[in-house]
């Protein structure tokens, strides 16, 4: 990346143009469209994540303010009646699509990046509910005067990055969105208590698929074997169980593992439940602690990005800026992996605020954000000696 052209164009330039037009094609996001593109659209979005925009003003007065430095993102200034019109009618999966395709180029540079010694995959799952106006978002019900939606997430702790999202109203069950999600065999998946579902439990052990989860403690069940707890790792107990409430072996029939260990902070006891039978008890513990990491993911998402007040208020507009925001991220992660520089992501997000339209080398800056640029003067165009 040339610093001829500005830092933000630098960032698109990590979504392939190419990519990007063959992912409108597949989804007729421009079928019988006029004036505002595609990529236009996406790029005003992305201004109003990483430029902190608040509405659609400041998005249409942001970039014609820069009307001058925005031949390299291959866009003129977007009216903000037409980006209104395109959140609003535009299909939303066309962002999905380009955050997973976006996702392989993050993951691939996230590789290595590994907590445990295991080869599993670990991603863990949760949901947060995003809090909106009743009166102005009518068609996202959550409680009788309160409207909200809820982004169902997986989080692959290669890296922590998210994977994979659902958008649903605030009232669908965690559950019910667990019941969708697929994973390779072999993949470990750490959840609350919230996704306690014998069925789940079932269908994800007949799939290869392990589970790390908290046990209510309403769970009847029966020990079929004691095993040894470690020395000195704050295991009480390890079991092999059999799930006995009303139902229960219906549902799920297979043995489970049940883990007790202290907390090292409060000395409180925590449960386990796990079909996973071959690692150790303190491992599962610990596979459980490092679950935190999406409650972190989504505490960044809303304090560094757009994700708590919206620019449009049809579903479809939502669903844009949400899945836009989680392209941010993506992007952000991206530039924290290839820096050397310590990033935090709140100072990442606000010092590349402040520099968006900064003509300078991206890679360079990142490394080194606080040295003074070359002075282009230093390396004047060569004098051509002409007979």
């Amino acid at each position: 990346m040339k610093a001829s052209c500005s830092m933000f164009s630098q960032i698109l330039k990590l979504i392939p143009r190419t990519d990007f037009e063959r992912i409108v094609k597949e989804t007729g996001a421009e079928y019988r469209s006029k004036g505002l593109s595609s990529w236009s659209q996406f790029v005003g979005m992305l201004f109003c994540q990483l430029g902190r925009a608040h509405s659609l003003r400041e998005i249409e007065g942001g970039l014609k303010s820069c009307e001058g430095k925005l031949a390299h993102l291959g866009i003129e200034a977007p009216a903000r009646s037409s980006l209104s019109y395109a959140n609003a009618h535009r299909p939303w999966e066309l962002f999905e699509k380009v955050f997973y395709g976006l996702f392989e180029t993050v993951a691939a540079k996230a590789v290595g990046k590994k907590k445990f010694r295991f080869k599993n995959k670990l991603v863990s799952i949760d949901s947060t509910v995003i809090d909106l106006c009743l009166s102005m978002y009518d068609w996202a019900k959550f409680r009788r005067t309160k409207g909200a939606v809820k982004l169902h997430l997986v989080l692959d702790h290669d890296g922590y990055l998210p994977c994979f999202g659902i958008i649903t109203d605030g009232k669908v069950a965690d559950v019910k969105a667990a019941h969708q999600m697929h994973f390779a065999p072999n993949t470990i998946v750490v959840d609350d208590r919230g996704y306690n579902d014998y069925r789940l439990f079932a269908k994800w052990t007949e799939a290869d698929v392990y589970f790390v989860t908290r046990m209510k403690d309403n769970t009847l069940f029966e020990v079929v074997e004691e095993h040894t707890v470690p020395q000195n790792r704050n295991i009480l107990k390890d079991q092999t169980i059999r799930l006995t409430g009303t139902g229960a072996q219906e549902k799920c029939p297979h043995l489970l593992r049940r883990v007790e260990a202290i907390r090292e902070d409060t000395g409180g006891i925590l449960v386990f439940v796990t079909n996973h039978h071959g690692l150790g008890a303190s491992t599962i513990a610990a596979i459980y602690k490092d679950r935190w990491q999406i409650e972190l993911f989504f505490k960044a998402l809303k304090q560094n990005l757009k994700i708590k007040t919206f620019v449009g208020t049809s579903a479809n507009a939502v669903k844009t800026q949400i899945w836009t925001a989680l392209i941010s991220m993506l992007l952000l992660r991206y530039l924290q992996l290839t820096s050397r520089f310590g990033w935090s992501l709140s100072n990442l997000v606000a010092l590349l605020r402040m520099n968006l339209f900064t003509h300078r080398d991206l890679m360079a800056w990142l490394d080194k954000p606080f040295v003074t640029p070359p002075d282009p003067q230093d390396n004047p165009q060569g004098v051509l000696a002409f007979a």
